[in-house]
């Protein structure tokens, strides 16, 4: 039963498959706006991929183009067909893409970038490139394209759970174009990228004023004090926040880095909307509780999450929050006047 059930789920990827490609061929100069939903369509591999980007390549007009070709086993050659067709998309402003998944690796995701590169008209670009076996070298080549996307207001980029060490560095450098982002979305979790690694990325942070919209995931990336302190100095710069999401979890941050990162969103006085997960750290409950204090004084805040879980107090060697100290952090927090929804986890 098993098997004829896989069978059958084949057959109907491969149909599906098929009217992706007619629609494509059909009055292929007519189609602005394409969304193609090929995920986990374990069929494709590269040869299907170069099939797909060959009639899509006839679509000379596209403006807005999401391609998701999540778990496809695309490699290398894949994805270089798919980099020499985007680079012809001139009139391209908006581009999504889903390779989350594949077998991309440094040359794939080099050859993407020099893509890109030519998409010079791109306004808003999202690329999930997460378990794609990327180091330092491809996340270098693909950044060094991104510098030519000067045009970009919003980015999603999603390099998580790849194998990058010190590449902050990279990403900061090709981010210091993108001045006119006013929404950023960086994931670069479950990554070896250290303190160091991320020192010029808040660098180049600190240049976007514009910036009203921020998430940062970072994960298990093994940053700690010094790390979140040069993100917090960066923070401070960014007045026009409203909406802010920090992951910090399963790090080893502790009470400097807290306090900086405290002082830094007191001062993001347009900030509304607040979700700071350090679970998983090293804080006490005297650090927590002048976090909430800081926290406090964040006088347009109307919506804080805030996730506590898996960190410890002083002199005990296990995992929770007292009552009594997980009650002080939040009558801290509540002093702000202008919250409206509150959510604080402490196990």
């Amino acid at each position: 039963m098993g098997c004829i059930q896989i069978r059958e789920k084949k057959r109907e990827q491969q149909k599906q498959y098929v009217k992706v490609l007619e629609l494509l061929r059909s009055s292929p100069s007519s189609h602005k706006s394409l969304k193609i939903d090929l995920q986990y369509q374990n069929i494709i591999g590269d040869q299907g991929a170069s099939d797909l980007y060959s009639a899509l390549a006839n679509c000379t007009n596209l403006q807005n183009l999401t391609l998701d070709l999540f778990g496809n086993q695309i490699g290398v050659s894949g994805v270089s067909s798919l980099g020499f067709v985007l680079a012809n998309f001139t009139n391209l402003s908006n581009l999504t893409l889903y390779l989350r998944e594949n077998q991309i690796g440094n040359q794939g995701t080099s050859d993407l970038g020099s893509a890109l590169a030519k998409c010079t008209n791109l306004s808003n670009l999202a690329l999930y490139l997460s378990f794609n076996s990327i180091y330092d070298e491809g996340v270098s080549s693909l950044c060094s394209a991104l510098k030519n996307c000067t045009n970009l207001s919003n980015l999603t980029l999603d390099l998580s759970s790849n194998k990058i060490g010190g590449s902050g560095g990279a990403l900061g450098s090709a981010l210091t174009n993108c001045n006119n982002l006013t929404s950023l979305t960086l994931d670069i979790s479950f990554n070896s990228i250290c303190d160091k690694g991320v020192s010029s990325l808040w660098s180049a942070l600190a240049n976007y004023t514009n910036l009203s919209n921020l998430m940062l995931n970072l994960t298990f990336v093994q940053i700690g004090d010094q790390g979140v302190s040069d993100l917090s100095s960066a923070l401070t710069n960014c007045t026009n926040l409203s909406n802010l999401r920090l992951n910090l979890g399963s790090n080893k941050i502790g009470a400097s880095g807290v306090s900086a990162l405290g002082s830094a969103l007191a001062n993001c006085t347009n900030l509304s909307n607040l979700t700071l997960d350090l679970n998983g750290n090293q804080i006490d409950a005297t650090v927590a509780t002048g976090l909430g204090s800081a926290l406090a004084n964040c006088t347009n805040l109307s919506n804080l999450t805030l996730d506590l879980s898996q960190n410890m107090l002083v002199g005990q060697g296990y995992y929770y929050y007292e009552k009594q100290q997980q009650l002080k952090v939040k009558s801290k927090c509540i002093k702000s006047k202008t919250l409206v929804a509150i959510k604080i986890k402490f196990k």
